[in-house]
């Protein structure tokens, strides 16, 4: 019984393997859904025909308690998806931190958008500008507004 069980699920595997290559990514998507559904039943299903439902009820009795405190978990998803997504935009984006005073003149320059011979308060005006749109907090990433801070250093030490 149990090798005619084994080669029946390697035959659906094959089958819905060799299926899922043809699919475009949007009728995948659709066929995810179908495929958890079914394994799902079909798990469900083995579990009555054995006599194995005690198990998924001792699961589920375990969940309860942690469902009780799930809106008061909910508060802090926010927070997680913003410190997740903060270290992946760091990952992802692959470039080292900004080096602590190193930049040359001509990049300070061109990252704030002046001439080398500006003024001290064009400085602080184009540091302001751009870093408004860039900071962190209002959306843009750590390397960049790094990089407008360092170049705002370079151009105040080369005035003086």
């Amino acid at each position: 019984m149990h090798w005619i069980l084994g080669i029946a699920l390697t035959a659906a595997v094959f089958i819905v393997l060799k299926q899922w290559g043809a699919l475009t990514p949007q009728k995948k998507k659709a066929a995810t859904w179908k495929i958890f559904l079914v394994t799902g039943g079909a798990l469900l299903l083995f579990m009555v025909l054995t006599g194995r439902v005690h198990v998924l009820t001792a699961a589920v009795a375990a969940l309860l308690p942690l469902l009780r405190k799930l809106p008061a978990l909910l508060k802090f998803a926010p927070l997680i998806s913003r410190v997740f997504g903060q270290g992946r935009s760091q990952e992802t984006s692959g470039q080292a931190p900004a080096s602590a005073g190193n930049m040359p003149l001509k990049e300070a320059c061109e990252i704030l958008g002046l001439a080398p011979e500006c003024s001290r308060e064009e400085v602080i005006q184009a540091h302001r500008r751009l870093i408004q749109k860039l900071h962190p907090d209002r959306g843009g990433n750590d390397y960049l507004a790094a990089k407008i801070n360092e170049a705002k250093a370079v151009l105040l030490r080369h005035q003086g």
